[in-house]
């Protein structure tokens, strides 16, 4: 079983540069685009798995979609695309990567693909940790005999050995991430 394409949504104020960034990225993803704040609220969903998310748009900006995005407890990353360099305001703002326009297709992609690791990375170390918490707490509150005896035990640790290895690879992979994060262009030229 394969893995699913990831969804992008392009959110810019000028159709082309949405459309551009769009057709950039079309071969490698399934992309949607909304023209503006307001749109890109109406169209988003559980479905999309990362946001390119213009800054400075005339109805909505991009920080109140971010922040109507993270209200909403929607499962995506976000990524601001603008050309507005960033100040200390964006300390506090909570999203994921932030890139300054132009942007090349190599840095877009690579921007997206870091993103969509850290995503597969945050739901494997949840998963591990709600694994070894149940086999921590059985441990703590049952005999060794009786967890001996515990096919369920003898499967859950057979669980957390196997999520343990898909966090190290990711560890691994975020190692690889950070190298490539720093090749990334976030300046406009």
């Amino acid at each position: 079983m394969g893995e699913s394409i990831a969804t992008v949504l392009v959110v810019d104020d000028e159709r082309d540069v949405a459309d551009v960034y769009a057709l950039r990225l079309g071969d490698e993803y399934e992309t949607e685009t909304a023209y503006g704040g307001e749109e890109a609220l109406a169209s988003i969903d559980e479905d999309v798995d990362v946001v390119l998310l213009d800054r400075r748009m005339p109805d909505l900006s991009g920080d109140d979609v971010l922040d109507e995005i993270r209200e909403r407890g929607l499962d995506c990353r976000v990524i601001m695309i603008t050309a507005v360099d960033p100040d200390f305001d964006i300390i506090d703002m909570p999203f994921d990567d932030y890139l300054c326009k132009p942007i090349e297709k190599d840095d877009l992609v690579a921007a997206i693909e870091q993103q969509l690791a850290a995503q597969r990375y945050d739901d494997r170390l949840s998963t591990y940790l709600e694994a070894t918490s149940k086999l921590a707490l059985l441990e703590a509150e049952k005999t060794p005999q009786a967890l001996e005896d515990s096919a369920e035990v003898a499967d859950l640790r057979d669980r957390v050995d196997e999520l343990r290895g898909e966090v190290d690879a990711a560890l691994a992979e975020f190692d690889d991430i950070d190298a490539a994060f720093k090749e990334i262009s976030r300046h406009p030229n």
